[in-house]
């Protein structure tokens, strides 16, 4: 296991361009010996501040890890924070101020000594700050080269009309691509894995017609879809009255209008008989439009008939900020034979009854859990070439897709945005939970393999935090993090001998204070609460009240450092799909990070000869 320690260049940009089929992405894009550099940069940068990122929160008090990693004061921190993110004041690093400090710690004491080095040094080795993400304007423009054209599209819908407006905003940005990318490919199916609730799966297969197959690791998420997109295409279908309904009126109106300026009085006709013929003409036309408008309100036409059959609201059924209780993700090796074969059963039985409800080639909800090793032909029949997406896949999901885009000629392209981090298998983990090398997601690339690379749960999770949202004030939930640092303090006071496997869990939102949540954990921990007094539980959270501020600007750094961790995840399977022959990759900023903070596609086109090997 090893971190960079030696100096690494800044590298020259080039612009390059790659030829798939006749597709040219025009656009600045890094050679694999650049992303390796600014991997090596990243690198660097966490083998000094990584410790940080990796101290846990709980410890923070028992392992005074305030004076282990800080020479400054909080306060410090929190202003220099503050002011950095308020300013947002372009990267220039210089490291030959001091040659005993490298990014703001002292090589000595290994402590931060200046804040003002770190904020900036984070902000250079964040991906923004390397320059290496094309834009998703930039793609798009790429993939449909000199003409106008957009991807073909079926029934016009607005998604915002059935998801949340962070859904919403999702599903419209990546549909677009994967829609670009399927015709760019010349194919009409996509794989949607990891698919959900099926938003992005229905929205592709309504909007632009594709067939697509949306693949869940659980059945919960599988029938969910499958009901929804049923009302969709019924919402779809109103939809599509409307918008005839919305064009008749207009194209009616334009000829009322040209009418008027047509009709002239007869050779013997007063001006109040005008009047007449021309509002005979209006009152025909008002009845026409009152019949049309009986259809204009698609929403509520549907959502009647939906109340009636589930007794609850269209948008309510469709709402996605409801959390679904769907078991784990559960390996197929640990799946029952009887398991097993239920889920191939109702797999047949969901595509029998879309051949016979004539749905066949829209969307197909199966469920499976999917691995690089998962046999696509043998789960789908009657695949074909096609694109395998991922909106937000969870851990080791979202580089199994890119795996399994490599390893399978079937398909043309990948478009595939990842989150969870935490939630990552790490190959070369120090604590002995190695990993297979064909299951582990970090390291992907055979470039950070080689090094026997290695971040830690901690920093995976620090990398899933939101700089973008904290910097608008959208701060941490700082008053539970504090309970369980000093309830930590208390526990190593009190109790000792207390080395259970139990968690806390989330007791936070259900009390009312300190005490109440001391108490609260120790009964979910199975001990005996009643050794301690109020006034002795309540003098713990007295004691440390005056240290909280530690952990706050603690925090904020981590929060600084996320984009860092977040970018070596992605630098790493950027590599990944660099170091395959006849592939064509970019890392694409599609989504706005304060909608969507896990913002950032892994986009890859195979060659047309590798394509069809």
């Amino acid at each position: 296991m090893s971190w960079f320690t030696s100096s690494v260049g800044s590298g020259t940009h080039t612009s390059v361009v790659l030829f798939i089929g006749d597709f040219k992405m025009n656009s600045s894009t890094y050679s694999l010996a650049e992303i390796q550099q600014r991997i090596d940069e990243v690198n660097r940068f966490l083998s000094v501040t990584l410790g940080i990122a990796n101290a846990h929160t709980v410890e923070f008090y028992t392992h005074d890890v305030w004076k282990r990693f800080m020479a400054v004061s909080p306060e410090e921190v929190l202003s220099a924070v503050i002011s950095d993110l308020d300013q947002q004041m372009e990267p220039k690093l210089n490291e030959t101020e001091n040659s005993r400090i490298m990014f703001g710690f002292c090589i000595d004491s290994k402590q931060l000594v200046d804040i003002h080095k770190l904020l900036l040094a984070a902000k250079t080795h964040s991906l923004s700050g390397l320059g290496v993400c094309m834009s998703r304007d930039e793609l798009l423009k790429d993939l449909r080269g000199n003409t106008s054209q957009s991807a073909e599209t079926g029934a016009e819908l607005e998604a915002d009309e059935f998801m949340n407006s962070k859904k919403s905003h999702e599903v419209q940005c990546m549909s677009e691509v994967v829609a670009c990318l399927a015709q760019h490919c010349g194919v009409k199916q996509v794989i949607d894995v990891g698919s959900g609730k099926g938003y992005l799966s229905s929205f592709l297969s309504l909007q632009y017609g594709l067939q697509v197959f949306g693949i869940d690791s659980s059945s919960t998420n599988t029938h969910g879809a499958q009901e929804r997109n049923r009302k969709l295409k019924k919402f779809s279908r109103a939809y599509q009255k409307h918008t005839k309904a919305t064009r008749s009126r207009t194209e009616a109106a334009h000829s009322r209008q040209e009418e008027k300026v047509k009709i002239k009085p007869e050779p013997n006709e007063d001006k109040d008989a005008l009047c007449d013929r021309l509002a005979g003409s209006g009152s025909q036309e008002e009845e026409k439009v009152s019949i049309s408008s009986l259809h204009i309100n698609p929403a509520v036409e549907t959502q009647s008939e939906l109340i009636s059959e589930t007794g609850e609201p269209f948008f309510s059924v469709l709402s996605a900020d409801v959390m679904d209780s769907s078991p784990p993700r559960v390996p197929p090796s640990q799946l029952s034979s009887e398991e097993k074969e239920r889920r191939k059963r109702e797999n047949l039985e969901r595509k029998a009854q879309s051949r016979k409800d004539g749905t066949s080639g829209v969307f197909s909800p199966l469920t499976s859990f999917v691995t690089a090793q998962t046999e696509l032909r043998e789960l789908i029949s009657e695949l074909k070439d096609a694109v395998v997406v991922g909106l937000h896949t969870c851990g080791d999901l979202a580089p199994s897709t890119l795996k399994m885009f490599v390893d399978k000629p079937e398909l043309a392209a990948v478009c595939g945005v990842g989150c969870c981090y935490h939630l990552l298998s790490e190959e070369f983990d120090p604590s002995g939970h190695e990993c297979s090398q064909t299951a582990c997601g970090f390291p992907l690339s055979q470039y950070l393999r080689r090094q026997s690379c290695f971040c830690g749960r901690n920093a995976r999770m620090s990398a899933c935090l939101a700089l973008e949202r904290v910097s608008l004030g959208q701060g941490i939930q700082m008053e539970s993090l504090f309970f369980r640092a000093v309830l930590h303090v208390l526990l190593r006071d009190h109790y000792s001998s207390y080395k259970s496997e139990k968690r806390v869990g989330n007791v936070y939102s259900k009390t009312k204070s300190f005490v109440d949540y001391v108490r609260r954990a120790l009964r979910r921990l199975e001990l005996d609460d009643s050794k301690l007094s109020d006034g002795e539980i309540q003098s713990y959270q007295d004691a440390y009240r005056a240290r909280m501020e530690e952990m706050h600007a603690f925090n904020m750094l981590k929060v600084t450092l996320a984009p860092c961790i977040e970018g070596l995840i992605l630098l790493d399977r950027l590599c990944y799909l660099k170091e395959q022959d006849g592939v064509s990759s970019a890392l694409v900023q599609l989504f706005n990070p304060l909608l969507s903070p896990r913002c950032y596609a892994l986009i890859g086109l195979k060659s047309l000869a590798n394509a069809t090997s």
